[in-house]
């Protein structure tokens, strides 16, 4: 049985407030950015049985923002602390805990972990215009085995910018 990861870059943050990076929030783009693409899942019927989120405060804001755009209870969203500031390895660490039970995950977390992350799945996967990967609100979906391991079907990116308005 395939299973299917969507790895999700928080939304732009507000640089303008007088915080630490942890607790940095989602600025106007990146709240509507997030509600665009939990609209744009729910519509494709990508719909996750799992959030794991960063728990920092811009990511956890746009799983919140997501799930509420899918009809989702916000009391789903679980969080690890790994995935801020994560390296590869962490990631996948976070993936191999992941329970047998669930088909599609949802992750949200941070650059540049997520851009490396993305590479590794699947190198063909083409940067954005400002050469990243992953820019905010940006959606990577793959389908991996049912160990979480490897790409073993579809994968491609989904870019904010890039969503019908």
């Amino acid at each position: 049985m395939h299973k299917q990861l969507l790895l999700l870059r928080h939304g732009k943050s507000d640089w303008n407030t007088d915080t630490t990076d942890f607790y940095r929030p989602l600025n106007k783009r990146g709240n509507r950015n997030a509600l665009q693409m939990g609209q744009w899942l729910s519509e494709k019927k990508l719909i996750p049985d799992l959030i794991i989120s960063s728990p920092a405060t811009r990511a956890l804001s746009t799983a919140e923002i997501v799930c509420k755009a899918m009809g989702l209870s916000t009391n789903s969203i679980q969080t690890d602390k790994s995935i801020y500031e994560a390296s590869v390895s962490d990631l996948r660490q976070v993936l191999s805990q992941v329970p047998d039970s669930a088909q599609c995950l949802l992750l949200v977390g941070h650059n540049p972990s997520l851009d490396y992350f993305v590479d590794q799945l699947d190198s063909h996967i083409p940067a954005a215009s400002n050469g990243n990967l992953m820019p905010t609100a940006a959606l990577a979906y793959f389908e991996l085995n049912s160990k979480w391991t490897s790409v073993i079907g579809d994968s491609w990116i989904q870019r904010a910018k890039e969503l019908p308005k």
